[in-house]
């Protein structure tokens, strides 16, 4: 890869979209520039970046057009240095299926848990936790078929599918304590939860995972402004 300016990431900390991009970034060595964005005053680059959604992460990538939006970002990271730690699997139909699953999770897993987090009666987080119960158990079926007893999606090492949902584990760790559930559950998803404590010990991931008090004030300011993320 160039020079560490090549490439420059706007982000938030606790984005787990922002973590997702970092994490690839980091499995893949590339070395980038990282510029924090804030909810209460978005960058004029960060618009002029991504003036359709006005979210982060964006990757800009030299003199190139921004490429915004999290899976899009790794997509085109693994194209542009496929030769170290291949994210995707070169089959095509490997391909389409982690396509499936990270569509999936991006789509319908992840919003069950920013639903519970906006939703106040008991009874309906009972119903989300339920749906969540339900999205854990054809998540573990999924790992089971893609790992081949191995410890990651991707098998001996990190693919696709553990870089899309591996960025959500402390965030859904996070909001497991504020609701008294636990979504890796040893005994409900028993491969899901061994895999959980894999990646988020992965040492490319580790190092970008936010801290519990980033996570606590950055809840605190979603109940302000819409999430800064995609």
């Amino acid at each position: 890869m160039g020079n560490e300016s090549e490439i420059r990431l706007l982000g938030t900390a606790a984005s787990p979209f922002v973590n997702r991009v970092q994490f690839a970034l980091n499995l893949k060595s590339i070395k980038y520039e990282y510029t924090e964005e804030y909810l209460a005053r978005k960058s004029e680059l960060l618009l002029k970046s991504n003036p359709v959604h006005k979210k982060v992460p964006v990757l800009l990538h030299a003199d190139k057009p921004p490429i915004c939006e999290s899976q899009i970002i790794i997509e085109y990271l693994d194209e542009i240095q496929p030769d170290l730690f291949q994210l995707l699997p070169s089959a095509s139909l490997d391909r389409a299926n982690c396509r499936f699953w990270a569509a999936y999770i991006d789509n319908k897993f992840f919003p069950l848990y920013e639903e519970l987090r906006r939703t106040t009666k008991k009874a309906g987080q009972e119903a989300i936790k339920e749906q969540m119960i339900e999205a854990t158990k054809l998540l573990e079926e999924a790992f089971v078929k893609s790992s081949n007893g191995k410890a990651y999606f991707g098998g001996d090492q990190v693919g696709y599918l553990d870089v899309v949902l591996g960025c959500f584990v402390r965030w859904i760790k996070h909001v497991d304590e504020l609701n008294d559930f636990n979504t890796f559950d040893e005994v409900r998803v028993p491969e899901l939860a061994k895999w959980a404590k894999n990646v988020s010990s992965h040492e490319a991931l580790k190092s970008v995972t936010p801290g519990i008090e980033t996570l606590v004030s950055f809840f605190g300011l979603l109940h302000i402004y819409k999430p800064p993320y995609q």
